[in-house]
């Protein structure tokens, strides 16, 4: 429409094309959103205290596509779900994760630290949670660290294969980490599984790079704050998908929608499906 139309128009048909009124007629539509995946970062952490049952529960209630787990292992042997390399911060105890075995990182309190009511949840096994949530939600495994757990792919792997969750038709487990190495390695061990790599370095986002990760990546999952519309072309040129993270904000899951992404990791599942 010309500027002349726009005028002769009158005022109530130039309100309509106010600034504030394109955006709103840009924001995505109910079947928009749905389209894009759901990933409740470490359960819908936001809300409940991350990485323990109530949040997995919870993310799964606010009808989330996945859920996001980091998996690390215990000093005997267990592969344990949680954030950081130790348990300060999330527990009420003291230590590196690798140097507790099972029975001291069950012993802990990992719920206290978010509010009153979660006293006592636990840290979970990773089996736990794939006994518990496979088929009925996504499950989004990120290796944490894996370079402290030597051998820590091959026993993901075969935790999975135990269930059949290798097989083609369970498009609904992904295996992330920060370490190419490793998802090297678990594209190698799982070949019909999802295989995915995070990063925020900016020079991890040419298309040489993003070549290279497309020989053994599915999704490219970068944080919010490198993700352009021309990056998320290029990956999607490269054949791989691209879900970003972390979203703790309604204003950056309306910014990834708009971008186009494939999947939005977030803290709070409810930002991103509009059925919350």
């Amino acid at each position: 429409m010309s500027k002349k139309l726009l005028i002769g128009a009158g005022l109530a048909l130039s309100l309509l094309f106010t600034p504030f009124n394109q955006a709103f007629a840009e924001k995505p539509t109910v079947g928009e959103r749905k389209q894009v995946e759901n990933v409740a970062h470490r359960g819908a952490a936001g809300y409940a205290p991350e990485n323990t049952i109530a949040a997995y529960d919870l993310a799964v209630d606010m009808k989330a596509d996945y859920i996001e787990i980091d998996v690390q292992r215990s000093k005997d042997g267990e592969l344990v779900s949680i954030h950081d390399t130790t348990v300060d911060r999330t527990t009420d105890g003291t230590g590196k994760v690798g140097d507790l075995t099972l029975e001291q990182l069950k012993s802990l309190d990992a719920g206290s630290w978010k509010g009153e009511q979660f006293t006592g949840e636990q840290i979970p096994t990773f089996e736990e949670i794939l006994d518990r949530y496979h088929g009925k939600v996504g499950i989004l495994i990120e290796l944490k660290a894996p370079e402290y757990y030597p051998g820590i792919e091959e026993q993901v792997a075969e935790l999975i294969k135990e269930r059949n969750l290798d097989k083609p038709q369970n498009k609904k487990i992904i295996i992330q980490s920060f370490n190419f190495e490793s998802m090297k390695k678990m594209n190698q061990l799982l070949p019909q599984v999802q295989i995915g790599v995070l990063t925020s370095n900016r020079a991890h986002t040419t298309m040489d790079a993003l070549k290279e990760f497309s020989t053994y990546a599915d999704w490219f999952n970068p944080s919010y704050g490198i993700v352009t519309k021309e990056l998320v072309n290029q990956v999607h040129a490269n054949d791989m998908k691209i879900g970003s993270w972390t979203v703790r904000s309604q204003e950056a899951a309306d910014f990834l929608f708009e971008m186009k992404v494939d999947a939005i990791i977030s803290d709070y599942p409810d930002y991103v499906d509009p059925r919350n």
